[in-house]
């Protein structure tokens, strides 16, 4: 089914309840909804007489949101939110990002994965279809499972996006087994405020596997499969039949990776991502997010491109994944051969610098990027590696909480005395954050370009009372717009330069008052607007590798005028103004009147038409 424009699209409803579906007007006005239409609707006299506007909703839903008093009840309160009111919800969220995507998403989402069999009786109405858990003994029945699905929703809601998980490395939280289910949540939620995906579309899964956490294992509160993880053979062969399914039953439909063991994210990568539309976000996202940072931060830091060396601490698939393309940039951008420019990295691991004379067999996700010209020196930690490479870049996936203690980050400094030290910190949530921004701005003469996973307050410089803004490389940047492009152009599958062009598309982003600030990033609030730019410039790319494969949006990168040709297959992050407005067209937005939420409802004609204030 062909995406079709959505101007004020509001929603048909949220998930259905096995138990009976709700009118869609009705649920998703509440107490907007016009007297007339609750007598024609045989409303009266079940719902409060007053009939407010969708502001006056808004203002309301905000307060009891303050009124929580720890983020996690927030996070409780915006679940059942979203499952009952789905219009409002996305309201609040569009309205109010900044201090609401920090809540349905990290660093909240972690301390909600840890107690999702806690809360999930009270985060959706009973019965309401919110995703699928499909566990490992049920993997056979998966066709059924599929059509028990397909039951829950209208003929319109066919999935066109599932993220999907199997819980096993949870941000830097580890193996929380079912209890992952909150990451594919969050991811769609952050798809669709972000770019505007349509929330009836999304479909949430976790592979319920069992799990090696003995927290679980014995807890009669916990909800998932109560056994060990299978063996390697077993989990393939499930999580392939599984994926099968799924892309036999929506074979349009764009699958998103999430949260796999390092071995296994890589694995089904690879035998997925030339058979069905997929990405894997801790790859190929995290890899994304962080080179479009990573280039600006090259052209502040003042010395040349070729000069840098960049060392990087934890070697698991995110750190693999942003290392491989931070070498594309240097390939592509910048003209070094490959060879020399994966000789400018440098990795640690829990046993120090990875070499190839090391002594321990490597997993095969750290060969490529293993030091051979280390002759007999081996490192045994961080401190010791950072004297021997002496980077101008310091990049942290470890998950391991102040590992750029404040001897890394001065030393950081006085290596980088005469240019811009660049330090990234990217492990999630905070308590895994290997520094935060006020340490390094404190320990590096505020000269540091930072860069961090997770969100970090303001820092105020003592000496001059100047307000420095932490740059965040959130995948949020990043993955809406990709899955959003992918959605409309329906690739045959996601290369490597198209998520190249994105990060290109993210750099060229900035405004000139963000650039003129030294920013790496464009601000939060712009997130829709960027991710329209970067949508727009994903398309752009599929059309020029010839992988795009619907016609509208072939021809009009082929008709449209751009910045660069259709005919070179570059990445250069480049799109039409004509591509841009129509891909603005398509994203999903929820509806700001009750008149705009009347016009997106399926069966509208049943509905009488009522007159109503202005405001509503």
């Amino acid at each position: 089914m062909a995406p079709t424009p959505s101007t004020h699209s509001g929603t048909s409803s949220a998930r259905r309840s096995r138990s009976g579906s709700p009118d869609p007007l009705a649920w998703n006005a509440g107490t907007a909804l016009p007297y007339a239409m609750r007598t024609a609707m045989h409303l009266k006299g079940l719902v409060p007489s007053g009939v407010e506007s969708f502001k006056a909703q808004e203002s309301r839903a905000l307060e009891q949101l303050k009124m929580k008093s720890t983020n996690l009840e927030k996070y409780i309160f915006l679940s059942m939110l979203r499952t009952t009111n789905i219009n409002l919800f996305y309201r609040l969220v569009l309205h109010n990002l900044k201090e609401i995507a920090p809540i349905i998403y990290t660093p909240t989402v972690g301390q909600a994965c840890q107690e999702y069999s806690n809360i999930y009786p009270f985060l959706a109405p009973p019965n309401v279809v919110d995703g699928l858990f499909i566990p490992l003994t049920e993997v056979d029945n998966i066709d059924e499972i599929i059509a028990n699905y397909r039951e829950s929703i209208s003929e319109d809601d066919e999935p066109e996006i599932t993220v999907i998980t199997d819980g096993s490395r949870i941000l830097g939280l580890g193996d929380l087994g079912m209890n992952g289910m909150g990451i594919p949540v969050g991811k769609l939620q952050l798809y669709v405020a972000a770019a505007g995906l349509n929330p009836d579309r999304c479909l949430p899964i976790v592979l319920d596997f069992g799990t090696n956490n003995p927290n679980y294992l014995g807890n009669p509160l916990y909800l998932g499969l109560q056994q060990p993880r299978p063996d390697d053979e077993t989990f393939y062969k499930a999580a392939n039949r599984v994926v099968q399914g799924l892309h036999s039953a929506f074979p349009n439909m764009f699958i998103q990776f999430e949260d796999f063991s390092t071995d296994h994210a890589f694995g089904l990568l690879d035998q997925w991502r030339h058979k069905a539309l997929c990405f894997n976000d801790d790859i190929q996202g995290t890899g994304c997010v962080i080179l479009g940072g990573f280039i600006s931060a090259v052209e502040q830091a003042g010395i040349p491109a070729q000069d840098h060396r960049i060392l990087f601490v934890g070697s698991g698939s995110a750190g693999v994944g942003v290392a491989k393309q931070l070498v594309d940039y240097f390939v592509i951008e910048h003209k070094i051969p490959e060879e020399k420019a994966k000789a400018m990295f440098w990795f640690v691991d829990s046993r120090g610098m990875i070499t190839a004379n090391r002594g321990d067999k490597l997993a095969e996700h750290k060969i490529y990027f293993a030091r051979h010209d280390n002759g007999t020196t081996q490192c045994k930690d961080l401190a010791e590696t950072l004297e021997y490479v002496k980077p101008t870049a310091l990049i942290g996936l470890s998950t391991i909480y102040k590992a750029f203690n404040e001897q890394i980050l001065t030393r950081m400094s006085q290596l980088n005395a005469q240019n811009r030290p660049i330090i990234f910190p990217l492990s999630n949530p905070e308590t895994k954050a290997e520094c935060s921004f006020e340490e390094a701005m404190r320990c590096t003469d505020n000269r540091v370009l930072f860069a961090s996973g997770t969100a970090f307050p303001e820092y105020t410089i003592p000496e001059t009372g100047e307000v420095c803004i932490p740059g965040q490389g959130n995948n949020m940047y990043v993955f809406p717009p990709i899955g959003l492009g992918a959605v409309l152009c329906k690739p045959t599958h996601i290369t490597d330069t198209m998520i190249y062009a994105v990060s290109k598309a993210l750099a060229n982003s900035l405004s000139s008052d963000e650039r003129a600030r030294g920013e790496l990033y464009p601000r939060i609030e712009r997130i829709r607007e960027v991710a329209a730019e970067l949508a727009a410039a994903f398309i752009h790319q599929a059309v020029k590798e010839d992988v795009a494969k619907d016609e509208k949006w072939i021809q009009l990168a082929k008709q449209s005028a751009s910045k660069a040709s259709v005919s070179s297959q570059s990445p250069d992050g480049m799109y039409s103004e004509a591509m841009l407005e129509e891909v603005k067209r398509f994203m999903w937005e929820p509806a700001e009147t009750f008149e705009q939420l009347r016009a997106s409802c399926p069966h509208q004609h049943h509905h009488p038409v009522v007159p109503h204030s202005s405001d509503e």
